[in-house]
């Protein structure tokens, strides 16, 4: 492992100088840069080579899975095909993340193919950061594609943060609810210059009791240029909500799309979308306080991002 690699999965997967504790895979330029398992939590490679499949056990509790992914050169065309088996009953973490350092004239690109299948009365905490950097004129792209399938009563939280840096992405998400079971989704993301990114989920609960929560929060600053799609189907008798908030800053543009469909009497179904900019009444109040007008924007952001 180099050391751009090393700096890339300390920014986006919470990885220490004595490195991960649990099961782990990470992925290096297109190949494996190494790989463990648990007693509990296998990972395999596919046989094709194409990606990995991570097996949870029934009743696994409180354990850690890493799955970073880093590039770290142009000219790097990554695609991976990873599949997560959630056994019964399991409660688990899930680390993700992608870095692109990327100092050369060619692009650099990381594909993320993920199928989630969380079995019954299971619960995942996922959670997954982008981050682009380097001095080279060769675009950095990620374009991750989830599918989600959730059985009774299975949890899934899943928590996306784009740090900054990524010049175009495309993020796709699926899914399908059974009985009882819960999506709930905390997007963030981060644009500048002339960034592009677009978020597309499309969801359909199709059990009695389902439920999905999403909530988007981005900032659009320089020329960048955001779009947010999300279609939430009520199939049966559940509940759904999707929140889009932007903040715009310099010349920074989005196009929030969220979209319902009812096909059950008793779907309860509800879209919030927002985009303004920084109030400045608030840069006011923070100054009073002692902080400098970039400090103070600064925990504005910070603030708006998380909450």
């Amino acid at each position: 492992m180099d050391k751009l690699t090393e700096n890339l999965l300390k920014a986006i997967s919470d990885y220490t100088e004595g490195g991960y504790t649990g099961a782990y895979n990470i992925r290096e330029n297109a190949g494996c840069g190494g790989r463990q398992s648990t007693e509990n939590i296998e990972i395999v490679g596919k046989e094709d080579g194409s990606g990995i499949d991570i097996i949870i056990k029934p009743g696994t509790k409180d354990e850690n899975v890493f799955i970073p992914a880093c590039v770290t050169k142009g000219n790097v065309h990554d695609l991976v095909y990873n599949d997560f088996h959630i056994g019964e009953g399991s409660d688990v973490r899930i680390i993700a993340g992608c870095g692109i350092h990327n100092d050369d004239e060619e692009e650099a690109v990381h594909n993320g193919i993920h199928r989630f299948f969380l079995g019954k009365g299971s619960h995942v905490v996922y959670e997954e950061k982008h981050l682009g950097e380097g001095t080279g004129s060769g675009e950095k792209r990620i374009d991750p594609v989830t599918h989600l399938e959730l059985e009774e009563d299975a949890v899934l939280e899943m928590i996306t943060i784009q740090l900054g840096g990524v010049d175009k992405s495309t993020r796709t998400t699926t899914g399908v609810l059974k009985d009882r079971a819960k999506l709930l989704i905390h997007e963030s993301l981060m644009t500048a210059g002339e960034e592009y990114v677009m978020t597309d989920f499309d969801v359909d609960m199709d059990g009695e009791d389902s439920k999905v929560d999403i909530v988007s929060r981005s900032v659009a600053r320089g020329n960048s240029y955001q779009e947010y799609h999300s279609k939430i189907k009520g199939n049966n008798r559940c509940t759904g909500h999707s929140e889009c908030d932007a903040i715009l800053m310099e010349k920074g543009r989005v196009n929030a799309a969220p979209e319902l469909y009812a096909g059950h009497l008793d779907a309860e179904l509800i879209h919030e979308a927002a985009i303004g900019k920084v109030a400045g009444e608030q840069i006011l109040k923070l100054r009073t306080l002692g902080l400098t007008e970039e400090e103070a924007e600064k925990a504005i952001i910070d603030g708006f991002l998380k909450g």
